[in-house]
């Protein structure tokens, strides 16, 4: 178990996919003791436990059946002892389980209950299924992301279930936990992915707002719109990016271009189409690699565009560790850090179930009711 800056803090996780195990990973990462609950028809399922199942690292496995008696009392034995406890589920199925806030609040006061949904615990979508992909295009996220003329690109699924989803419901438990800490009284976290992204969008809300920004994809200065804050493809079809927004970037830029452009004309949007023209241009007479050694340790703001596994082997991403491979997976290392508590990723995953008795009876839980 790594030894972070929450080492001492128990969660419990029902298991889910997706934004809630990762949420679970980044609090076992941080030093938290994170007990995964499955129910018995996850045992044995494809790809779950073992070194390929990094957003499981670092917990223990329970498996509980939580439509039997004994599996919710089980279950509520642990929501007692714990500090957090996560949940993916609809809106009212823990509440049908017997599981739900008012259950585990009752046995434990202080617990700090986080719920993970796509369109939150209330709504006129509240019931609905959805993916990342479906809660990103509602809030406006998806439709600003591609080239103007052309479709919505889909940014992974790092802007809803893991950026607007994942990284907020951590946010509100580590701020439910401090007040918990000051008052004594846990509470309810609602963690919805369509919140989280639209907070996400505060900037570019901002930028609307003041006229900087127009309401379509592709025209923006984040977006690829601007010609020195865009993707250029290479001769040997690969790609850079270019990010030469500042003044002063831009004009090195075009110092080790070596463009016949006037850099102080660089927001004439009259001369941009021509400027995009010399940058396609100049950037297909070179390979990416080629670029990249050019630019490297200045402040044109160009950098290679890597695949993970290329990434993976960059120097400077190399020095500080920031992807590793451990028991011959690739995987993110721990993040973020810290100087007197540091954080690292936990054991691989265990199978599903491994640890049921030895947690149950660690934690406390009445052996009558232990499977």
């Amino acid at each position: 178990m790594a030894a972070g800056p929450l080492a001492g803090c128990r969660v419990v996780e029902l298991g889910g996919i997706g934004p809630g195990p990762f949420a679970g990973m980044l609090l076992a990462d941080l030093g938290a003791e994170v007990v995964r609950v499955d129910r018995p028809a996850a045992t044995g399922e494809a790809g779950r436990g073992g070194p390929a199942d990094v957003l499981n690292r670092g917990k223990r496995s329970v498996v509980l059946d939580l439509k039997q008696p004994d599996g919710v009392a089980a279950l509520l034995g642990l929501a007692g002892r714990a500090d957090v406890l996560l949940e993916g589920f609809r809106p009212g199925v823990a509440e049908r389980l017997g599981i739900g806030p008012g259950e585990c609040l009752a046995r434990n006061p202080r617990l700090v209950y986080g719920r993970m949904t796509g369109w939150g615990q209330d709504g006129p979508l509240a019931a609905t299924a959805g993916h990342d992909l479906t809660y990103i295009a509602l809030t406006g996220a998806l439709g600003a992301v591609g080239a103007a003329g052309g479709p919505p690109q889909i940014p992974l699924n790092l802007v809803g279930d893991f950026g607007g989803g994942g990284c907020y419901l951590v946010i509100g438990v580590l701020a439910a936990l401090r007040a918990a800490e000051l008052s004594g009284r846990g509470q309810v976290v609602d963690a919805a992915i369509v919140d989280g992204t639209a907070h996400l969008l505060a900037s570019t809300f901002a930028k609307l707002a003041r006229g900087a920004w127009t309401d379509e994809r592709g025209v923006n200065q984040l977006d690829g719109g601007w010609p020195f804050y865009a993707v250029y493809e290479t001769k040997d079809g690969r790609h850079v990016a270019v990010g030469a927004l500042e003044p002063k970037f831009y004009r090195r830029l075009v110092e080790l271009l070596e463009l016949d452009v006037d850099p102080d004309r660089q927001h004439d949007r009259s001369r941009w189409p021509e400027l995009r023209r010399l940058l396609e241009k100049r950037f297909a007479e070179r390979t990416r690699d080629e670029w990249a050694t050019l630019f490297e340790g200045t402040d044109g703001c160009v950098a290679p565009v890597l695949s993970l596994a290329e990434a993976a082997g960059h120097p400077h991403l190399a020095a500080r560790g920031s992807v590793v491979v451990r028991d011959g997976v690739l995987q993110p290392a721990a993040a973020p850090r810290f100087s007197q508590t540091p954080s690292a990723p936990g054991a691989a995953a265990p199978a599903v179930g491994a640890d049921t008795r030895a947690v149950l009876t660690d934690w406390g839980i009445d052996e009558r009711i232990i499977p």
